[in-house]
């Protein structure tokens, strides 16, 4: 995610952080932990996970998978909002960051609901698939490289359930999708997937411009 609304003036998006987002007190200390990390830039902010939050309450997920946790600040987001007995797959590589967000979970209660797995995303996705997790899951998140984006996707469209739904981020990529002169390897990556999931009828499909872009397709 990114740390604040793409394309919102200052003015404009701490009047909706102000008037909407509701942090609980774990939720404020991981993010002024995060801030003080190079990288804390890579931190959902705080209305994309409550947004989250807000869609898995909404369509009762009890199954989610994660791809790329970094502290876990959209992920305690998430766990809060879903049920007792609720789990959250989170698939990650660093352990450094992710011992932060394990940490903090576990002050909010919710550790119980998320089971951490350390490796490289592709394999522990093509492993649920060999286990037979197909069509288990409710809802996902992915915000991980961007290169592998098409490769992720894939995968978590086969596990989630007929109407599950899938949020991507970072699907503006702070404009740079639209900028001719940026041929980055992620910029690229990011336009195959959004020119591959606006012509995917498997799904329905939104772009919403919150945060730095999130896509959510709904399996048909």
């Amino acid at each position: 995610m990114s740390i604040v609304t793409f394309g919102l003036s200052k003015r404009v998006r701490d009047y909706l952080v102000d008037h909407s987002v509701r942090q609980t007190a774990v939720q404020k200390a991981l993010a002024r932990e995060t801030a003080k990390l190079p990288m804390a830039r890579m931190q959902s902010s705080p209305e994309s996970a409550q947004f989250l939050g807000l869609l898995a309450a909404s369509i009762g997920a009890k199954r989610i998978v994660e791809v790329g946790v970094f502290t876990g600040y959209a992920t305690l987001a998430i766990a809060l909002a879903i049920p007792k007995g609720g789990k959250i797959v989170a698939l990650d590589v660093n352990e450094d960051y992710t011992n932060i967000a394990h940490r903090h979970w576990k002050k909010a209660g919710v550790d119980k609901k998320i089971d951490l797995r350390l490796a490289p995303a592709l394999e522990s996705l093509d492993k649920m698939l060999v286990k037979g997790m197909a069509g288990r899951f409710d809802m996902a998140f992915i915000d991980a490289d961007k290169e592998n984006y098409l490769g992720y996707y894939e995968r978590v469209l086969r596990l989630l359930r007929k109407g599950g739904l899938m949020a991507v981020d970072n699907v503006l990529w702070g404009g740079a999708v639209t900028d001719p002169k940026d041929t980055s390897a992620s910029t690229r990556a990011i336009r195959a997937f959004n020119k591959k999931v606006k012509g995917d009828r498997r799904v329905d499909v939104s772009m919403v411009p919150i945060a730095d872009g999130v896509t959510l397709a709904r399996k048909r």
